[in-house]
């Protein structure tokens, strides 16, 4: 494959040819598989970053340098991984920080995981091997561990650990999917957008330890303060909206609950039987569920429209659906057993069946409806391959 390391620069004149150097000489001979390049993204750096590079330009032939405005980390990124993708055909690419913190010694270890067939790789400081410096001030460690904590939390991707480092490689098709929506992330929270869009499309992710190192020369350019708002609105807003369809289908399921504690007693005052209210009851929920899922929940993926398949459809979705009414009447008929076809609850009698149906929807219904819903009916691995293809 053809792989362009990118090194972001800003005012690293004291750094970059070191780092240059030591790709060039120590890290790029070891490595067979691949045709390796460097183009360095600098964002007019006035200590004249550039300027080194163009010297070094002289001695290593697959060396080049974009420059741009300064627009921030993500905006550069994005400004050069188009360049090394569009323009020079590049298979994949490596994105490292241009002050040393990273070490390219590592890219190896990254190239290997690409070739065991993974779609990006990300250097983790907070994976079993990795480490961060321990010369950090304290306020630092704490604003990077309990960010990358935070992601985790949030995002419910408890296998990745480092969200906010750089350190990594993109296959072209995941930067080509993302680019687009991660456009308006022209500064550090590019980095957690990039994964987590990635993460949402489906991709393959690994990470690989590092040690993050300290930096010698240069000062840092992030600003803690609004780094962290940014990146907890980023994360916050995104997992709301990844989590949007769920929010709709417990709002549909409250509603098909509704349904069903109307058609089930009003089964039971015309005569019908205990099971016979609790199916139907069952059945008025699964209908219920049915349209309105169709219309909004799952709207953008294989919305149902025409009368002959939807019918169809909604007769697979009855068969599928025979495992909840199962399981809401096989706890109606246990728990009248054990508990009599009355009982007492916060000073009333309650009739079993609806003491029941309560817990029983919200523990086994609720869950197998959703993976039924996502798996059988509408298929949202579809809009995901989709989103892929």
């Amino acid at each position: 494959m053809k792989i362009y390391v990118i090194p972001a620069t800003y005012n690293e004149k004291g750094n970059i040819e070191r780092l240059i150097t030591v790709m060039e000489e120590e890290v790029f001979p070891k490595i067979k598989k691949h045709d390796m390049y460097i183009l360095v993204a600098d964002d007019n750096s006035p200590d004249g970053t550039a300027e080194e590079v163009k010297k070094l330009m002289k001695k290593y032939k697959n060396l080049d340098v974009n420059i741009g405005e300064k627009k921030g980390l993500g905006a550069s990124y994005l400004r050069v991984m188009s360049d090394a993708i569009e323009n020079r055909n590049a298979d994949a690419v490596l994105n490292i920080d241009g002050d040393l913190q990273h070490d390219p010694r590592s890219i190896p270890d990254f190239l290997q995981k690409l070739d065991e067939g993974y779609d990006i790789v990300t250097g983790s400081r907070y994976s079993k091997g990795g480490s961060m410096p321990h010369n950090w001030p304290l306020y630092r460690k704490v604003f990077s561990i309990g960010a990358n904590t935070l992601a985790r939390l949030i995002s419910g991707r408890f296998y990745l650990h480092d969200w906010t480092g750089s350190y990594r490689v993109y296959r072209k098709e995941v930067f080509l999917k993302e680019r687009t929506a991660l456009r308006p992330f022209s500064g550090y929270t590019f980095q957690a957008a990039a994964l987590y869009k990635a993460a949402i499309l489906g991709f393959k992710i690994t990470e690989v330890p590092i040690h993050f190192r300290s930096r010698k020369i240069g000062d840092s350019k992030i600003a803690p303060s609004e780094y962290i708002y940014n990146f907890f609105k980023y994360m916050v807003t995104e997992r709301l909206r990844e989590l949007e369809r769920f929010i709709k289908f417990l709002f549909v399921g409250g509603t098909g609950f509704i349904f069903q504690l109307i058609v089930q007693e009003g089964s039971v005052l015309f005569g019908a039987s205990n099971p016979i209210a609790v199916a139907l009851g069952a059945e008025s929920a699964i209908i219920s569920n049915f349209m309105l899922n169709n219309f909004w929940t799952f709207n953008d993926t294989n919305q149902i429209k025409e009368m002959g398949i939807f019918i169809g459809r909604l007769a697979k979705f009855n068969i599928a659906s025979i495992g909840a009414i199962f399981i809401q009447f096989a706890a109606y008929w246990i728990a009248e057993i054990i508990l009599g076809p009355e009982i007492v609850l916060l000073s009333y009698i309650i009739p079993t069946r609806i003491a029941v149906l309560i817990p029983t929807i919200i523990i086994l219904v609720i869950p197998l409806n959703y993976f039924i819903y996502n798996k059988v009916i509408w298929r949202t691995d579809r809009l995901k391959q989709k989103r892929n293809s």
